[in-house]
């Protein structure tokens, strides 16, 4: 005979918790959770075993979210011992181990794993991250994996510009991302989703640090773009497209794209055009303070110092002009486990603290269709997180992190007996 189930209970008390649709403090922060649910604010009794974590003068937050990272690139700094094309599957799997790890304990409990740009014989590592995580194997947020990134040959996210390969050096599959022309996209979207991607990424654009020319260069045809958009609105799945110039932002939201990533050379009526067919922009503006690209090759850096500028001056247009925007770093282009910094890239460009933090939550809840994270409410799942200091004032305590719970489970506890 199996046991029966003894939920899990547990009280958290702080000095405050903030009600990110109200824009106010509660005071004090008292939640009650049980098993993967927080089940009721300020309670009035707590159930038989409630074990009761004091967390002080820290505030609550609900878990925050990054809507573009790749955890299976990269690490704490952008040193490696090893270069891109050494990594085979198996170990970009384990460094993804490592980066989930670290992303979870900055505070971030679900991400957009968004998009493959490697060699995996059509293996769909994230994915598989995803599962390992669901089942309780390895620590990390809750991922939303898009599977390969669906690019042309030639394009930003064909990974064989990074590294400017010679022909034929690291051959790829349509299964891999690499499609052209309207049914080898239609495969490669059907490929991702058959296999367990839960959003496509396309390449919309050039970009700054690959060689595929002018950043802002459209790069999928109206044509294949529609295709893409097609297939996935179809299964319910929205898109997300890397886009950095004007031409084809333009082109990606005309075709039905969800949600534009950076953003970067959008033009003041393409802006006017997104903002009415109330799309959504992750800017991951903080590439434009913290990208260290002074490794990179010259042409790449003029790129750099061309693009990220106007980026900076865009987002601010659209923060100005109330366009829907979701956090997102781009990590490993910035460090994994840094990925706060982006909440004060947002301030910096002229949000306030309370919208940056809704940006990480309620925002990009909605961009990923869920409605059980994102608040402190009862019902909803048991993600809080908890910094010093009043974050309303002071943007920079995200990046002080002391305490993480994920579904009801803590994973960081700052000054907590070992």
């Amino acid at each position: 005979m199996p046991r029966p189930h003894l939920p899990t209970h547990f009280a958290l008390r702080s000095a405050r918790m903030l009600d990110v649709v109200s824009g106010e403090y509660v005071t004090p922060g008292h939640v009650l959770v049980t098993d993967d649910r927080i089940v009721e604010l300020a309670p009035t009794s707590l159930p038989e075993g409630t074990v009761t974590i004091d967390l002080g003068e820290l505030t609550l937050l609900p878990g925050l979210m990054d809507m573009e990272v790749n955890l299976l690139l990269g690490g704490p700094d952008h040193r490696s011992p090893l270069i891109a094309v050494q990594d085979d599957p198996a170990v970009r799997t384990l460094r993804a181990v490592a980066n989930a790890r670290r992303t979870l304990q900055a505070g971030f409990t679900t991400v957009r794993n968004l998009g493959l740009f490697i060699q995996t014989n059509g293996l769909l590592l994230d994915v598989a991250l995803k599962s390992a995580i669901d089942f309780g194997w390895i620590d990390g947020p809750r991922v939303v994996p898009a599977g390969h990134a669906i690019t042309p040959t030639g394009g930003h996210l064909d990974p064989t510009m990074f590294q400017a390969l010679a022909p034929h050096v690291l051959p790829l599959t349509v299964e891999e991302g690499i499609a052209n022309g309207i049914s080898e996209v239609r495969k490669a979207v059907r490929y991702q989703i058959k296999y367990g991607a839960k959003v496509i990424k396309v390449c919309a654009s050039g970009g700054v640090m690959s060689h595929t020319g002018p950043a802002g260069a459209q790069q999928y045809s109206d044509e294949e773009l529609r295709a893409i958009v097609d297939e996935a609105h179809r299964a319910g799945l929205k898109v997300a497209a890397h886009a950095h110039g004007d031409a084809g932002i333009r082109a990606a939201i005309e075709a039905g794209i969800d949600c534009i990533e950076h953003g970067s050379l959008m033009s003041d009526e393409t802006l006017d055009r997104f903002i009415e067919l109330n799309r959504f922009l992750v800017p991951t503006t903080y590439l434009a303070d913290g990208m260290d690209v002074s490794h990179a090759p010259p042409e790449l850096q003029a790129k750099a110092a061309e693009v990220f500028p106007r980026a900076k001056q865009t987002i601010s247009k659209a923060i100005a002009r109330g366009a829907r925007i979701a956090c997102g770093t781009d990590a490993p282009a910035i460090p994994h486990g840094k990925n706060a910094k982006e909440l004060i890239a947002l301030v910096d460009r002229g949000m306030t603290p309370l919208q940056a933090i809704r940006a990480a939550t309620l925002v990009s809840a909605e961009l990923i269709d869920v409605d059980d994270r994102g608040r402190l409410e009862s019902g909803l799942f048991a993600d809080i997180i908890a910094v010093p200091g009043d974050v309303l004032s002071d943007i920079n305590v995200t990046e002080q992190v002391q305490f993480v719970m994920k579904g009801g489970k803590v994973y960081r506890h700052e000054g907590a007996a070992a």
